[in-house]
């Protein structure tokens, strides 16, 4: 019997749950969107420019510098992520959610001659890794994940007595495939900021995260001869009890323990009823501590089953992914209660790199970092939003909507992630800020079960978020 290293394994798994062109974990830790704070969602998070309450621990530090009394600040968050799936013709949904404290902070302006200092400490929760597929249909073609796996060395139809001695699989294809895909996770960073007025109208800050999260993604795979077509077939001679083939069905769980830190630089220019904002977003170094389990069983006449080694597909691993540069520019205007506010953001997701392999091999991950380069691009999204305060009633309403452009290269358009925006909130004698949002999100991609086209999905996914904030100053 043939060795089979992690590394085929995790080949194997990724060839399995391709989302858009090509799968690569490192890029569900550099998307950057934050959707913590109801004020800042409402407004499409175009806050660079803004920034003058917590949330600007994470949008821009430097609005900090205009805070000027104690403030405490609070969100609870609902994510709910929908999933339409077409697969040969078939359309199924199915769909994730989670509730979570989405935002803790605490800002303190120290007294100072002139100008500003302040500092503040939070908790955020920087993404969200909600997600859900389930598809169910009968692929009339000649291909299967029996045979794609057989093809590129894999033991286990071999191990499931699907083959004969020497690999040989009769299966044709002509099978109906179904599984089902759960994500689940996030990253929260605890930050330290500090914002500085270091000249008149002019504030300068940072804030460094410490980060940690868990990703969790669970899928089920099956393969049914729904038609009897390998009826009075013995695919492993000599074994009796693997004739009449009847199911397939592997589950696939990565488990993460992630763990890491990041810097962020901002600056505000201040005019009469102007702003203008910039940040850098330095890159991220995160550890990823993984864990990979294949479990997996065959079915036969008289419904035997024939189950995995779980210990022969199962492995501890770690390795370090280090996140793109992130570079963002705002301007806001205040007009007579109305702001109206914009930004582009600058991402270069070829940037993106795995580093320090424990548990894989140096030209595996090199491969990756490879197909980084080749696969990837530079993306610059926009976002805009719009504010309006009804002083007789202390309300503001708002709304907003960004872009979040697909880094796969010669991606249509409509591959990019967009999300329109709306809330409202009151704001009682500049003291209590008590702020709801809600956010719509809706792009397509698709994701291969193996090969390329041969077995895919088709999937329309929108996302769903409402967000209630509170904020005190005192």
């Amino acid at each position: 019997m043939k060795r089979f290293s992690f590394a085929l394994v995790l080949m194997i798994f990724l060839s399995i749950y391709a989302n858009a062109q090509t799968i690569n974990d490192a890029l569900r830790l550099s998307y950057p969107i934050k959707t913590f704070s109801a004020r800042a969602l409402g407004l499409g998070n175009t806050y660079t420019a803004l920034s003058d309450d917590a949330a600007g621990v994470a949008f821009n530090p430097a609005g900090l510098g205009f805070i000027r009394k104690l403030e405490i600040a609070g969100s609870l968050k609902y994510d709910n992520f929908n999933n339409t799936a077409t697969f040969f013709g078939n359309t199924t949904e199915y769909s994730n959610s989670s509730t979570d404290i989405s935002q803790l902070a605490f800002v303190f302006p120290f007294p100072t001659m002139r100008g500003s200092f302040v500092i503040g400490l939070s908790y955020n929760e920087s993404n969200n890794f909600n997600g859900a597929l389930n598809f169910n249909s009968f692929n009339n073609g000649d291909s299967s994940y029996i045979q794609h796996l057989n093809a590129i060395g894999s033991d286990v139809p071999f191990d499931l007595y699907l083959t004969d001695d020497n690999y040989y699989t009769k299966i044709k294809g002509k099978l109906n495939q179904s599984g089902t895909v759960l994500e689940d996770g996030n990253t929260r960073d605890f930050g330290l900021s500090a914002a500085v007025e270091v000249y008149k109208n002019l504030f300068v800050g940072g804030t460094l995260n410490i980060i940690s999260g868990k990703y969790k993604f669970n899928r089920d795979y099956y393969e049914d001869d729904t038609k009897g077509i390998y009826d009075n077939d013995t695919l492993a001679p000599g074994y009796a009890f693997s004739r009449d083939f009847r199911t397939l069905n592997l589950n696939s769980i990565l488990d993460w323990e992630i763990a890491g830190y990041d810097f962020k630089l901002g600056l505000i220019y201040q005019t009469k009823i102007a702003r203008i904002g910039a940040t850098i977003q330095f890159p991220k170094s995160l550890t990823v501590k993984e864990k990979y389990a294949l479990t997996g069983k065959a079915s036969f006449i008289g419904n035997q089953e024939y189950s995995l080694d779980p210990d022969k597909y199962s492995d501890n691993v770690e390795y370090d992914i280090i996140t793109p540069f992130e570079f963002n520019l705002g301007a806001s205007v205040n007009f007579m209660g109305l702001i109206v506010t914009g930004e582009v953001g600058l991402v270069d997701y070829t940037q993106i790199e795995y580093d320090n392999p424990r548990g894989l091999t140096l030209n595996y991950v090199q491969g990756l970092n490879k197909q980084i380069k080749e696969n990837f691009k530079a993306v610059v999204d926009l976002r805009a939003g719009m504010e309006y305060t009804i002083k007789d009633l202390d309300m503001r309403v708002r709304a907003g909507f960004f872009t979040q452009n697909s880094p796969y290269q010669n991606d249509p358009s409509e591959y990019n992630r967009t999300f329109i925006t709306g809330g409202f909130g009151f704001l009682i004698d500049q003291v209590v800020a008590i702020d709801f949002t809600y956010a719509h999100g809706f792009w397509k991609t698709y994701g291969d079960n193996y090969g390329a086209g041969i077995s895919r999905t088709f999937q329309d996914v929108t996302s769903s978020k409402l967000i209630a904030s509170f904020n005190y100053r005192f």
